[in-house]
C-alpha cells in the first residue's frame, strides 16, 4: 500500500506563497514543457551519450510516461528510481511528473537491503533500476527481493546490458507512443518526489516534497545564484538521486530552463575534463570532491564559472581560498538538508575574518525558508527551526519522525544549533546529531574537523566515533595530508591546543589516508573509514 503523504504545513501558507508568486503554482512537467515550447533546440542534458535538446528530451519523457502508464503506474503511485546520473535519470523524473506519480530516487551503489527498506516503507508500486553499474546489479537484486515487496508490481531494468529475467526492459517502456500521451495535471501542492536523507538514523529518512516546494522553494534558492537570470549550465558531481541532486531536473530544468552536465560517477579527472569541455556556469559538489580536484588540477587556466556550489559540509577557509583562485569564481557553501532547511551567503565573497561563534552561513531568505532559533532562557544559541516555501510535506512511513521534528505550525526542527547575529546572518554552531559522546561529554565532529582543516599540513579531515568499552566512544581523526611532510597525532593535538580546543575534544586515534572515500550519495563514508581504524586503547 502506498504510504499516505500528508502536508504538515498549513494550507493557507502554501496558498499564500502561490498567490504572491513565490511559488510558480504549476506541476514540474508543465514547467518543463513551457521551456520546451519556448526553446526546443536548447540543450537540456549532456552525458556520456552526447547532448539532448529540450525537444528530444520531451519526446523521451512522454514515451516513458506512456510506457509506465501501460504498465499500470497511476497518479500518486510511488516509483523507485536507482539509476546513475545520465539521461535515463532525467527522463524518469519528467515521466513520473507527467504522470502525476511520486518519484523516489536513491543513488546507485546502495545495497539491496536499503533499497528494499525504502521501497517497502513507501509502498512503491514500481522501480526503475540499473541492470549493472560499477559491479552492482540492482535490477537483478530487486527482482530476487520482489517477494519481500507485496506492493511492488514491476521491476524495470535500465541500461544497455541484458535485463534479468522477471524484469521489463527500460527500452520497451521508451518504445511506447509519445504523441498520444496526455499528461496529468497534478496539484502543485501535492507530492512530486521523496528525498532520501543520508542521516544518522538506522534507516535513511524519506521526506516528501511537493511540486511547489521543489520548483518554488528550492528553485528560489538557485535563482539567487543566477546573475541577470540567465539559464544555468550545471555540472552535477553529486547524484541526481540525492537530496542535493533534487536541484537537477526539478530546479535547473523545470524551473530555470537550464542545462545539466552529468557524469555517471565522480572522479576528479573526469570532473575537471567536463569543466574544460562543457564550460558549466555552476558546479554542484561536496567539499571532498573539490579537494580531490585541486590535487589533480594540473597546469593551464580553467574556464570561468559563476560559482562552485557546495553542500554536505563546510569547506575550510584555506581550501576555499585556493578554489576561488584556481576556478576564479565564488565558492558558495550551503547549509541545508533534505529535512527542509537551506541558507547560504550568495555570490558575494565572505569577509576575510570573523571571530564570532560558529560558522557564518548567511542571511535567511524567506522565499526559500524562514529561520528562527528556539532558545532556552539564558542560552546564547538554540535549535535552528525552518519553515517556508521549500518546507517538505512530511516524513514518509515514519509518524514518529513527524512527531519529533515537525510542529503544529509547520516548522521543521533541524536538530542543529545556531543563532542569528546582529547583522541578520545565521551562524551554525553545531549539529546535534553529529557528535561523539565520550564518557558522557558531547564532542562536535564539525568543530574538530574545522580546527584540523586549518592545519597547514592537512588537505581534508573527517572525524568519527569508534566504540570503546570504558568511555563508550572515542574520537578518531581521518586526514589527507597536503604533502609528504610527516603528520602525527601529537602534531595535530598541539595545533588544536593552539587554536583553543580543549584536550577533552582532541582525537585519540589518527588514520592518514590518500583520499576520503565517498558514499553513493557523495558524502564522506564514515563507516568505511571506521572499518579501517583499529579500536584505540581503553583507559
Amino acid at each position: 500500500m502506498t504510504a499516505r503523504l500528508i502536508d504538515l504545513v498549513p494550507a493557507t501558507l502554501r496558498r499564500a506563497w502561490a498567490a504572491d508568486g513565490t511559488c510558480p503554482d504549476l506541476d514540474l512537467y508543465a514547467l518543463f514543457r513551457a521551456h520546451r515550447l519556448a526553446a526546443p533546440d536548447r540543450v537540456a542534458v549532456i552525458d556520456d551519450a552526447g547532448a539532448l535538446t529540450y525537444g528530444e528530451l520531451d519526446l523521451l519523457a512522454r514515451a516513458a510516461a506512456a510506457g509506465l502508464r501501460n504498465l499500470g503506474v497511476c497518479e500518486s503511485d510511488v516509483v523507485g528510481v536507482q539509476v546513475p546520473n545520465g539521461r535515463d535519470a532525467v527522463v524518469a523524473d519528467l515521466a513520473l511528473a507527467a504522470l502525476g506519480a511520486v518519484a523516489l530516487p536513491f543513488p546507485v551503489g546502495r545495497g539491496v537491503a536499503e533499497a528494499v527498506s525504502l521501497l517497502s516503507r513507501s509502498g512503491a508500486r514500481a522501480v526503475i533500476a540499473a541492470v549493472e553499474h560499477r559491479g552492482s546489479e540492482h535490477a537483478r537484486d530487486l527482482v530476487s527481493a520482489a517477494q519481500e515487496l507485496p506492493a511492488l508490481r514491476v521491476v524495470i531494468a535500465a541500461g544497455p546490458q541484458e535485463p534479468p529475467a522477471g524484469s521489463v526492459p527500460w527500452a520497451d517502456v521508451l518504445s511506447a507512443e509519445a504523441h498520444a500521451f496526455v499528461p496529468a495535471r497534478p496539484d502543485p501542492d501535492g507530492a512530486a518526489r521523496i528525498l532520501v536523507s543520508s542521516g544518522s538514523e538506522a534507516e535513511p529518512k524519506m521526506v516528501a516534497y511537493s511540486h511547489n516546494a521543489l520548483a518554488g522553494g528550492r528553485g528560489n534558492f538557485m535563482a539567487t545564484l543566477l546573475p541577470e537570470g540567465n539559464p544555468p549550465r550545471c555540472l552535477f558531481l553529486v547524484p541526481l538521486a540525492s537530496a542535493f541532486g533534487s536541484n537537477g531536473t526539478s530546479v535547473t530544468l523545470a524551473r530555470h530552463g537550464g542545462s545539466l552536465v552529468l557524469l555517471d560517477h565522480f572522479s576528479p579527472e573526469a570532473a575537471l575534463a567536463a569543466i574544460r569541455e562543457h564550460r558549466p556556469s555552476h558546479v554542484l559538489a561536496v567539499p571532498t570532491m573539490i579537494r580531490m580536484m585541486l590535487d589533480q588540477i594540473g597546469t593551464g587556466p580553467m574556464p570561468s564559472m559563476t560559482a562552485l556550489v557546495l553542500g554536505g559540509a563546510e569547506l575550510d577557509a584555506a581550501t576555499a581560498a585556493e578554489a576561488r583562485y584556481v576556478f576564479d569564481c565564488p565558492v558558495v557553501n550551503l547549509y541545508g538538508s533534505a529535512d527542509g532547511v537551506n541558507c547560504h551567503g550568495g555570490l558575494a565573497q565572505a569577509p576575510a575574518s570573523d571571530h564570532g561563534p560558529g560558522v557564518v552561513v548567511g542571511p535567511p531568505d524567506p522565499r526559500v525558508a524562514e529561520i528562527r532559533i528556539s532558545q532556552t532562557a539564558g542560552e546564547e544559541y538554540g535549535e535552528i527551526m525552518a519553515r517556508g516555501p521549500m518546507t517538505p510535506m512530511c516524513y514518509v512511513g515514519a509518524p514518529e519522525l513527524n512527531q519529533r521534528y515537525r510542529t503544529a505550525e509547520g516548522w521543521v526542527r533541524t536538530g542543529d544549533l545556531g543563532l542569528i547575529d546582529d547583522t541578520g546572518r545565521l551562524r551554525l554552531v553545531g549539529r546535534l546529531k553529529q557528535v561523539v559522546i565520550r564518557g558522557g561529554a558531547n564532542i562536535s565532529l564539525a568543530e574538530v574537523e574545522r580546527a584540523l582543516a586549518a592545519h597547514s599540513g592537512v588537505r581534508d579531515a573527517v572525524c568519527l566515533g569508534v566504540p570503546d568499552p570504558v568511555m563508550g566512544e572515542r574520537l578518531a581523526a581521518c586526514v589527507v595530508a597536503r604533502s609528504e611532510r610527516p603528520i602525527d597525532l601529537a602534531i595535530l593535538c598541539d595545533h588544536l591546543l593552539r587554536r583553543g580546543l580543549e584536550r577533552a575534544k582532541h582525537p585519540e586515534h589518527l588514520l592518514v589516508v590518500e583520499e576520503i572515500p565517498l558514499t553513493p550519495a557523495g558524502k564522506p563514508d564514515r563507516d568505511a573509514l571506521r572499518a579501517r581504524i583499529a579500536p584505540p586503547p581503553s583507559g
